[in-house]
């Protein structure tokens, strides 16, 4: 009597949220209970059930990131599973798009997929009928549910009701409302009324790093400890633009009177916001009728590693150019030993690199054995006539647009790395073939 195969089924389970999990005997045992009585009843088909188990706590249905269903694909991959088994077909996952990609790997490693209660298994057509009906109502059951959840969201919010997320400095929330915390709205006010008196947030971040103020620290809904970090440009602009601060609440553009207490006046806010809104119209003219950075993208700073990125201040009706490193914009000019520097001189630095990198006689050679064997090249010309179309570079590139100087920059250029010491520039070779063979059909851009 010939013996039967063996099929190894594996149990997944899962539950969305960690709310009774605790428990000696919580809903995953149960489900793999369930799993298990049923492989029992088929073992006059040769199933046993494996005894890794695969389970997911306190993770959501809509997505597969999760711990346990990877190991479960990773083992079906390994052809370590024969059957998957579960209570249900949205405890495998609730996203019709996942579920198909799954199906898909089932099916290249020839698994196949039982749900207990819903009596089918994808080895035969009626099972796979049967799933992708129930499957389609599990998805347009979570759609509704987050159809309600939204609605309710919207409605909470229109009501003045504080909806969770990151705490804003100067609030703690009780009981979903916010309550005002008096030192760290004294911070909240002082730096408002601050910009008003000095309209610079980068002198605001210097000031609370001397004195050691620090963002926010609260508790995650996860149980993790977030903020309690160096305040940064970023999170400065956050508070002086959050209307929570005027008692309000904002939904998608919309805003509604909160249930919490203000922190600043409303003279004050209008005060701040016509500082902000003229400073965001200069920069606004500054980028409209200035030369485009020669530059931008292509700088980095050696001393934190971090992209140098143009800048600007005026004196005296003169505009003054940098490039400045991002770690110092976000984190104040003490967090890095480079800091600002003149983007005049690194751009002429830069410019006279690209001329003696477009006059040495080995780029010059190079480019023209490349142009020659070119097909979008239209002249058969010798080194002497290459010479002559790049001969007169100062005039060639004054004539130049401030477009086609950066188109230049960005042709040539991969890289400036600038520290205390030096600034290294590094150079594409094939670059100036394309340059070069622009010339010759006499048009650049």
């Amino acid at each position: 009597m010939d013996k039967k195969k063996v099929i190894r089924c594996a149990v997944y389970t899962r539950k969305s949220t960690e709310e009774g999990l605790e428990q000696q005997y919580n809903t995953l045992d149960a489900q793999r209970d369930a799993g298990e009585s049923y492989i029992q009843s088929q073992r006059h088909e040769g199933w046993e059930v494996l005894s890794t188990r695969y389970d997911d706590g306190g993770f959501t249905g809509g997505n597969m990131d999760r711990p346990a269903l990877k190991r479960l694909i990773e083992d079906i991959k390994a052809k370590k599973i024969d059957v998957v088994v579960v209570y249900k077909i949205d405890r495998l996952s609730r996203s019709l798009a996942d579920f198909a990609q799954m199906v898909q790997i089932f099916d290249a490693h020839d698994v196949s997929f039982v749900s207990v209660t819903q009596h089918f298994n994808t080895k035969d057509s009626m099972g796979r009928l049967t799933l992708n009906i129930l499957f389609s109502f599990a998805q347009f059951e979570r759609e509704v549910i987050g159809e309600r959840i939204r609605d309710k969201f919207a409605a909470s919010k229109q009501k003045g009701i504080f909806m969770g997320g990151a705490l804003p400095l100067g609030y703690n929330s009780v009981d979903r409302k916010l309550v005002v915390v008096r030192e760290e709205a004294a911070l909240v006010e002082h730096i408002f009324k601050r910009y008003v008196q000095i309209k610079s947030i980068g002198q605001i971040i210097k000031e609370l790093d001397l004195k050691g103020y620090r963002t926010k620290m609260y508790e995650s809904g996860t149980g993790n400890l977030r903020g309690g970090r160096k305040f940064n440009r970023q999170y400065i602009y956050r508070i002086l633009n959050n209307p929570l601060y005027l008692g309000q609440i904002v939904h998608k553009d919309k805003i509604y009177p909160g249930q919490h207490d203000a922190i600043i006046s409303q003279a004050l806010w209008d005060n701040v916001h016509a500082i902000l809104s003229q400073d965001r119209v200069k920069r606004g003219n500054h980028n409209k009728n200035t030369n485009p950075s020669l530059l931008r993208g292509m700088v980095r700073c050696g001393c934190c590693d971090s992209a140098m990125t143009p800048t600007f201040t005026k004196k005296d009706r003169r505009i003054y150019r940098y490039y400045t490193p991002t770690s110092a914009i976000h984190r104040g000019y003490d967090a890095c030993k480079v800091g600002p520097v003149p983007a005049a001189e690194i751009d002429a630095l830069v410019v006279g690199h690209i001329r003696k990198f477009i006059e040495s006689p080995e780029v010059i050679t190079q480019t023209h054995v490349k142009l020659q064997s070119s097909d979008e090249c239209p002249h058969d010309f010798g080194l002497r006539e290459l010479r002559e179309h790049i001969g007169d570079f100062d005039g060639f590139w004054k004539s130049l647009k401030p477009r086609e100087r950066n188109r230049i920059a960005e042709i040539l250029v991969k890289n400036v790395t600038i520290t205390n010491d030096e600034v290294a520039i590094d150079m594409r070779l094939d670059g100036f073939t394309t340059i070069a063979n622009t010339f010759t059909k006499g048009d650049f851009l």
